[in-house]
């Protein structure tokens, strides 16, 4: 364990960083899976608020550090596309 008192102070920061940034990382997993489920049920009236919200979370955890940009560049893209794909050719169940 840490003995200066600066040593201390930086496991403290590193403690909150780090919670901090699990909570950002759990909402951004909770944001896809949920829209990931809607475009499957073919609930796109749902799905392009989420969408805006979830790009906008992306970009945010992106801008601090969380996720790597090229990261979230194929999260969006990945999105988008499953949303467009799916919008544009919907299977028929029968």
């Amino acid at each position: 364990m840490a003995s200066h008192a600066s040593a201390l102070k930086a496991h403290r920061q590193n403690v909150v960083r780090r919670e901090r940034n699990r909570q950002l990382r759990s909402r951004l997993r909770a944001a896809l899976k949920a829209i990931r489920a809607a475009v499957d049920k073919n609930e796109f009236d749902a799905v392009k608020d989420q969408l805006n919200e979830a790009v906008s979370l992306v970009d945010r955890m992106a801008s601090k550090g969380i996720i790597h940009k090229n990261a979230a560049a194929r999260y969006k893209s990945r999105l988008s596309k499953r949303v467009a794909t799916k919008k544009a050719s919907p299977k028929k169940t029968a």
